[in-house]
């Protein structure tokens, strides 16, 4: 897997000050998307073991309240098999720092559904997520005024209580 960038103190993607990794590769290829350069999932640069340490001393100080994945498409098949062991040294070392994780795909239909994004890792994968922002950013329903979303028709979903219900539970903003 390649990621695009990698921000420190972004205050943008999620609750709080974060530390986001900025992943590539893509097949939504939103119109409007605001990063199309990693729909390429050759683009940027290797992630790598040093890449983790980097991020994962990133994610250290008090002040940081958590990682996002953005991209590109985290929720694509073969990132989501490269980031699951670091997902899992993330909650290992900071199980008090949440994790967000946007998605063009829609949980119930791409992720929970059989669907090209779910995988063998993709129940893993969620399980560590604490929000999920999920469906594609369309252009014709943008709205600049929302939290953390960038169109209408996209959720920001509080996912340890959306699978513990069996029902969609949103983030209280």
């Amino acid at each position: 897997m390649n990621y695009g960038e990698i921000k420190n103190c972004d205050i943008a993607n999620g609750l709080g000050v974060r530390v986001s990794l900025f992943v590539s590769g893509c097949t939504h290829h939103c119109k409007g998307c605001f990063n199309p350069m990693t729909w390429d999932f050759g683009y940027g640069k290797p992630f790598t073991e040093d890449t983790e340490k980097q991020l994962l001393e990133m994610l250290a100080p008090d002040h940081i309240d958590g990682l996002t994945l953005l991209g590109g498409e985290p929720m694509e098949a073969d990132n989501q098999r490269a980031l699951l062991p670091f997902l899992k040294k993330v909650r290992e070392r900071y199980p008090n720092k949440n994790i967000w994780c946007y998605t063009g795909y829609t949980l119930e239909t791409d992720l929970l559904s059989a669907s090209r994004a779910r995988c063998e890792v993709t129940d893993e994968f969620l399980s560590l997520i604490d929000v999920l922002v999920d469906g594609e950013f369309i252009l014709e329903k943008k709205n600049i005024s929302l939290s953390f979303r960038g169109s209408e028709n996209q959720r920001v979903i509080n996912l340890p209580e959306t699978l513990a219900e069996g029902k969609i539970v949103l983030e209280d903003l």
